[in-house]
């Protein structure tokens, strides 16, 4: 089957299509990139385009205001405060959890990960009334660690989903050999398992790094004004868009190319841990 798909993507057709799709997908990245790049006068005066006849309207001023913003920055530390910590307790959470439902054995095993899977289908806006309800019990009601362990709660049912897939697929004889060379469980799931499920594990990375940092509804809901991260402080700014087009346009393309460049980063993992993961 993949290799049927490399052959018909490998058709001289097909690749000059997918490059006028990838060309079309960048244009609104490159208007962003553009348009953050003018100042608020030309913004509002015309289109990012004008900048291919008029190239002197290019200024890095926009960027400097955005840097002497308070608001803007703390924003994007909240931003940071939240979303890696939110990747890494998802990542290592499930990846422990993974191992258990594919290769220990305990009562109930195959209820609970059908109980987990479950919980994919669940949105996760009916829980917004009873989890802030609970939080404001718990005093976590608009703190930072309290939109990380939302975020958390609903990245674990698809992250052991994909990576149990994954570890599943590693051959028997592997966790076999290690055990009768005397390796206890952490040792193989350190040693074998995490090495071989590594696509697996950098693919769900990004999915949960991309999913939180882009994310508006949750910190909306959860994250007071002093911990609000970029999304929410970008829309405060559209209230007066035309006055504050300047600041909008480089905190939108700033909030923008971070998760770009995680992408990039862990691009050759991306392919290889959703196909394997996909299917057991």
């Amino acid at each position: 089957m993949i290799s049927r798909v490399v052959r018909f993507v490998s058709r001289g057709s097909v690749q000059a299509l997918l490059v006028v799709i990838g060309l079309t997908w960048l244009v609104p990245t490159v208007g962003l990139a553009l348009s953050s790049l003018r100042s608020g006068a030309n913004s509002a005066r015309s289109g990012w385009w004008e900048v291919f006849s008029v190239p002197s309207q290019l200024t890095l001023a926009n960027y400097g205001k955005l840097l002497d913003d308070p608001r803007m920055l703390e924003a994007f530390w909240n931003t940071v405060r939240i979303t890696v910590p939110a990747t890494v307790l998802v990542v290592a959470l499930a990846s422990l959890a993974a191992y258990a439902f594919a290769w220990l054995r305990f009562p109930g095993r195959d209820g609970l990960f059908l109980v987990i899977v479950g919980f994919l289908v669940v949105p996760l806006q009916v829980a917004l009334i009873p989890v802030a309800d609970l939080y404001g019990k718990l005093n976590l009601f608009g703190r930072i660690p309290g939109v990380v362990l939302f975020h958390v709660a609903f990245g674990l049912p698809f992250a052991i989903f994909l990576l149990r897939n994954f570890f599943a697929e590693i051959p028997r004889e592997l966790l076999e050999a290690a055990r009768m060379d005397g390796a206890s469980e952490w040792t193989i799931f350190a040693r074998v398992i995490l090495p071989l499920g590594l696509p697996a594990v950098a693919s769900l990375a990004i999915f949960q790094f991309l999913w939180v940092w882009n994310d508006l509804l949750v910190a909306l809901v959860f994250a007071s004004p002093e911990s609000a991260p970029l999304t929410v402080a970008i829309r405060e700014q559209t209230r007066q868009f035309g006055s504050n087009i300047d600041v909008i346009g480089p905190g939108a393309f700033v909030s923008m190319v971070v998760p770009l460049v995680v992408f990039f980063a862990f691009q050759r993992y991306f392919v290889q841990g959703v196909l394997a993961g996909s299917v057991k």
